[in-house]
């Protein structure tokens, strides 16, 4: 057996662990025009990873000699995979979204290990840059992604994309062929003939709303024209008004080779075949989905138990649902922290909350005791997040105005979403990639600034939040009341010059994301003075108070809430009763 082979078989058992055990993972919402506010699309993204630094991305657009390549990286390690031929010009970027409002986001779900390619060149993030810098809608970038790992391999485990422009909505998912590696006398080495991958889009139909959160949800999908595979002329239809879906040609055919699947094509299905649902994939992914549209569809209750993972024979929840109400962008900040409140897993109210109410669970996620395996809720809010957006997509506007992404640096609950706008031509240095790293402390980096204060509020959670959501919230809504204001005065530069309504926009939003960093630095400090060593000093509208000769009031002394105290009793009896 070579050394590619053994690295295969031990990259199947590491997978394995991964699927029951999906420590890494991401949430995702779409929104299409018909069920926002406004109008706009958008899609959400949190990076939760534990050694996933909080910075902006940041790629000019550019023109390429003939003959440039590009380097592809394994998004979880920064190893160099190889190179591809680099395309004649390049969009611009900022974060996950480009010049032309389109925006993308992933969660992985791994799926059938088996599946994995381990020749494979381009991976889930490599995919998701490079069709940012090449397309210019939802259905370019799919053309992009479907076209690059056929002609160079896929080399991630299954992914879900969100991929959204200003008039679409589209989910994306993307599963690997595996690794059969025969010798190629020509090239003299040994090639994998099953090179590629197997996938499906869905555009989310307008008025309606969907997610995902580590595990695959498209099921049936229509065929097109009844058939089962998709044609090279099927790219010809991709500006057709009523493409509902599109696949790779062999998603179905790959599934009966592999005998995955003996049905009838009708009746495929691209989550049960190549991501069977168990336990975790319902309890630890679909239910941070149900938590979202619980939030906006009265209808909900019916599939809890699936979520939940106590009845997984019972209806899976629809890949889309149609919302009671429009949703905001300002929602879409609530629904990045939930943390099941309102639920019977209300993770603040279990015991392993502490005495202080914290939402939150040190990994790992699963434990074992006695022989027995068990687990902690993963819900939405998550101490790992290295940063999160919202992609707000504005067709009425001129691309320039149009496209916020409001980005937020490390745990959503306690992060500020800052609107950034997709033109903008620098990133603030707080923001800007390289300004610190996960092993590397940058005090003024607003990846650090944030952690410092979710970790002080980690310590005492329901004491302190009410003080962090005030100047969340504060500077939040500031944001989001500015919007109309700071569109209007770039609206007016741009019937001038485009250039000046792009250097207005960027001066915003970067004197809006040093600001925040400012104002988070000072309750950072307002917290340690407040709550230094247990107790809590007394304070009105943020001004600590003194006695009339300037020395400070006596501080108050919380204690221990009720439950916290009978936890204690009945664990101790009487051997702290005062006597």
């Amino acid at each position: 057996m070579n050394l590619k082979r053994i690295y295969y078989f031990l990259l199947i058992f590491s997978l394995i662990a991964l699927i029951h055990n999906p420590l890494s993972a991401c949430t995702n919402y779409l929104i299409t025009k018909g069920a926002s506010t406004d109008g706009s699309t958008m899609i959400s993204y949190a990076a939760d990873s534990h050694i996933r630094y909080g910075e902006l991305y940041f790629s000019p657009r550019a023109d390429w000699p003939e003959g440039s390549t590009v380097t592809i990286f394994d998004r979880g390690t920064a190893e160099p995979l190889g190179e591809i031929p680099q395309v004649a010009h390049t969009y611009q970027t900022i974060g996950f979204m480009n010049e032309f409002q389109l925006a993308i986001g992933e969660t992985t779900f791994g799926g059938r290990p088996e599946l994995q390619d381990t020749t494979g060149l381009m991976d889930y993030a490599a995919l998701m840059f490079i069709a940012l810098q090449r397309a210019k809608t939802a259905r370019e970038a799919i053309q992009v992604i479907g076209t690059l790992v056929e002609e160079h391999g896929y080399a991630s485990s299954g992914e879900s994309f969100s991929i959204g422009d200003p008039n679409e909505v589209w989910i994306m998912e993307i599963i690997g062929k595996g690794t059969d590696l025969k010798y190629d006398k020509k090239l003299m080495k040994e090639i994998n003939t099953q090179k590629g991958a197997v996938w499906v889009a869905v555009r989310i139909p307008d008025g309606y709303i969907s997610a995902h959160a580590n595990h695959a949800r498209i099921t049936n999908f229509p065929l097109a024209d009844g058939k089962t595979s998709i044609t090279d002329q099927m790219w010809d239809e991709l500006e057709s008004p009523e493409l509902r879906v599109i696949y790779a040609h062999d998603v179905i055919d790959f599934a009966r080779r592999k005998e995955y699947y003996k049905g009838e094509d009708k009746s495929f299905s691209f989550s049960d075949t190549y991501a069977p649902l168990e336990f975790g994939a319902a309890r630890f992914c679909e239910l941070r989905v149900w938590a979202m549209f619980d939030q906006v569809n009265s209808q909900m209750d019916q599939y809890w138990d699936y979520a939940a993972g106590l009845d997984m024979d019972n209806d899976r929840m629809p890949l889309f649902i149609k919302p009671d109400r429009k949703i905001s962008v300002e929602d879409l900040m609530q629904f990045k922290r939930n943390y099941l409140q309102g639920t019977e897993l209300d993770m603040s109210q279990d015991i392993g909350a502490g005495p202080y109410g914290l939402p939150y669970r040190w990994r790992p996620l699963t434990w074992e005791h006695q022989d027995s395996t068990y687990f902690h809720e993963r819900v939405t809010v998550t101490q790992q997040t290295g940063f999160s957006f919202i992609a707000q997509m504005r067709s009425w506007l001129p691309n320039e105005i149009g496209g916020i992404n409001w980005f937020g640096v490390d745990d959503a609950g306690t992060t500020v979403y800052v609107p950034f706008y997709a033109s903008m031509n620098r990133i603030p240095q707080a923001y800007q990639e390289g300004f610190g790293d996960i092993l590397s402390y940058e005090k003024d980096a607003a990846f650090w600034v944030f952690n410092r204060v979710a970790h002080f509020a980690y310590l005492f959670y329901n004491r302190v939040m009410p003080d962090v959501k005030a100047v969340q919230n504060e500077l939040e809504q500031k944001f989001i009341n500015y919007v109309g204001a700071t569109d209007a005065a770039a609206l007016n530069l741009y019937e001038k010059d485009p250039k000046l309504a792009v250097d207005y926009l960027t001066d915003y939003s970067c004197n809006m994301a040093q600001m925040t960093v400012s104002r988070w630095q000072k309750l950072s400090e307002f917290l340690l003075v407040k709550y230094l060593d247990g107790n809590m000093k007394q304070e009105k509208d943020g001004e600590f108070q003194r006695n009339p000769w300037g020395y400070p009031l006596p501080p108050k002394f919380p204690g221990y809430p009720d439950s916290y105290k009978e936890q204690i009793l009945r664990e101790t009896g009487d051997r702290f009763l005062y006597r």
